[in-house]
């Protein structure tokens, strides 16, 4: 019993935002004049970033959490699973679909309950600031950076917040999404998303885009053959003449180094890259390198294209150290 009431409470708190920044929403609140007519009724998502303590917040047990979120804001709340994770980075993508109300909606509230959790400090005066890193379609960011920067700074004049877009290909080669990343108080963030996905409805493109939060596993399987300094050269072993899916292996070669990275503790991200691209990883024993050189034996095993994806994946592990 105690529980329910206790879990009431939270709704209504939920439910109503603190009245200043409803008002500080309401008085620039574009809504009224901005998008064309009907597109504001238009379904449309936005996807940003969460590290798994916040996804495992956001669920809540048994995911309570997340359909409340969801009967509130009339938005629908998706997350990519455990080992699904923004390639190049250990955090998980959430994908919030709806109207453009429904989404800030849900927006908030996620974001309240987050403050509320992780960055709230016990009487502080000022509104904390945090980050939220957006996802968003390389083709999409022209329209939200402008000509010569003069949209972004529009934005970030209008909602207070501070944008910043990260360079393309940044996290992963390939890709084609960056992240966008607003950093402010709750009401200057829940502003700048606003404005920004009133520019993403504008683009037509962005609006075909992903209708999953994790649209990365053809990435992840067309393999992006990169080597970088230092990783060693490939050495292709019995490679079957034209049989598809046959299972062929390569070895390459990764500095002793950096084996580490490649296992990940307790064998994680061994097992990750083995789960992800469907090929069989082993790896020499210390000691044996590949002739000539300090770089471990790496013998991938699987289908061609089985191949391809756990090596970007390996050299992405690699090189996501070299940046550091």
């Amino acid at each position: 019993m105690h529980q329910h009431m206790e879990m009431e409470g939270n709704q209504s708190a939920l439910a109503a935002p603190a009245p200043s920044s409803e008002v500080q929403l309401d008085q620039s609140s574009p809504r009224k004049s901005t998008p064309p007519p009907g597109e504001e009724e238009k379904g449309t998502h936005l996807r940003f970033l969460l590290s798994n303590a916040e996804s495992g917040l956001i669920i809540g047990k048994g995911g309570s959490t997340i359909n409340q979120i969801q009967s509130q804001s009339g938005a629908r709340v998706q997350l990519s699973r455990n080992h699904e994770v923004f390639p190049g980075t250990s955090d998980r993508i959430i994908m919030v679909s709806g109207t453009v109300d429904d989404i800030l909606k849900a927006v908030d509230l996620i974001l309240s309950k987050l403050l509320d959790e992780f960055y709230a400090e016990d009487g502080a005066e000022i509104d904390p600031e945090s980050k939220i890193r957006l996802v968003v379609p390389n083709s999409s960011c022209g329209g939200i950076i402008g000509k010569a920067g003069a949209i972004i700074r529009s934005l970030i004049e209008d909602s207070g917040a501070d944008i910043k877009i990260s360079p393309q290909d940044m996290y992963y080669p390939g890709l084609q999404d960056r992240l966008v990343m607003v950093t402010g108080t709750l009401a200057e963030q829940l502003r700048a998303i606003e404005l920004i996905i009133l520019k993403l409805l504008m683009d037509p493109h962005y609006q075909q885009s992903p209708n999953t939060p994790f649209p990365y596993a053809a990435l992840m399987y067309n393999g992006m053959n990169f080597v970088p300094n230092g990783t060693g050269g490939k050495y292709q072993n019995n490679r079957l003449p034209n049989k598809e899916d046959k299972s062929s292996s390569v070895t390459i070669g990764v500095a002793d180094e950096h084996i580490g990275l490649v296992v990940g503790r307790g064998g994680r991200n061994i097992m990750e890259i083995n789960q992800l691209s469907g090929a069989r990883i082993k790896i020499s024993d210390r000691g044996d390198f590949m002739s000539g050189t300090s770089n471990r034996k790496v013998t991938i095993t699987g289908s061609a294209g089985a191949i391809r994806a756990a090596e970007s994946m390996i050299q992405a592990k690699v090189a996501s150290a070299a940046e550091r």
